[in-house]
């Protein structure tokens, strides 16, 4: 039975509807495949610029903190140095002040006498030389003269020897020292300073430690105290 014309305007739009719908269906699931290909890049690209962003702070906490240690130390280094000079200006005023005080020990004649006496004899012991030279500050002549007179009989009697002692009378120590003697053998090569200063100097040095500890404490990270 052939088709009216009605039936084939019918069929051609049963078949249009059909392939309507199934570009209809085609392009949804192309939406649907793109958005969630969207949706994935998307969520990859967010991930790692957070990843990027993260390791950035990260990066920057670690400078700053980096930083902070090293204002610290510096700080600490400051705060150390400032100590110490703190600590080397009181032992320096210490020291200043002992020197201020041996000048005092010369205005007594007494005193003065008895340690000029005591310094000579050191000096002959150190040298054992059978000639000596002793120089000393032009004001003082007379009082060495007069401990040498003192000494020569005790060192005599202690070495079993003579020694013939010289005071310069032409070249003084300078007269601004606190006092004491240098003794010279006799080409003059060989001296032991005993004035009042040298004395104070090797003093201090022997027992810096011990005033170091007494003022300041002992410091537990020192193993050596020379």
């Amino acid at each position: 039975m052939a088709l009216t014309d009605a039936d084939v305007q019918k069929q051609i739009k049963h078949m249009m509807a059909f392939i309507e719908q199934e570009a209809n269906e085609k392009v949804e699931e192309i939406d649907a495949k793109a958005e969630e290909e969207f949706n994935i890049e998307k969520g990859r690209l967010v991930q790692t610029q957070r990843v990027k962003i993260m390791e950035y702070y990260e990066k920057k906490d670690k400078q700053i903190e980096q930083h902070k240690k090293i204002q610290m130390s510096n700080l600490m280094n400051q705060a150390r140095l400032k100590v110490l000079k703190a600590r080397d200006d009181m032992i320096m005023d210490l020291l200043t002040e002992a020197r201020q005080r041996l000048g005092e020990i010369a205005k007594d004649p007494a005193k003065y006498s008895s340690l000029l006496e005591g310094l000579i004899l050191q000096g002959f012991y150190q040298l054992l030389e059978p000639k000596v030279t002793i120089r000393c500050r032009q004001q003082d002549v007379e009082m060495v003269q007069a401990a040498v007179l003192k000494s020569i009989p005790i060192y005599k009697e202690a070495v079993k020897q003579n020694i013939d002692v010289k005071v310069d009378k032409e070249r003084f120590l300078p007269s601004g020292i606190c006092g004491g003697v240098e003794v010279y053998n006799d080409n003059g090569k060989i001296k032991v300073s005993n004035t009042l200063e040298s004395r104070l100097e090797l003093i201090a040095y022997q027992m810096m430690p011990e005033v170091r500890g007494n003022l300041f404490g002992v410091n537990p990270n020192r193993k050596f105290t020379d």
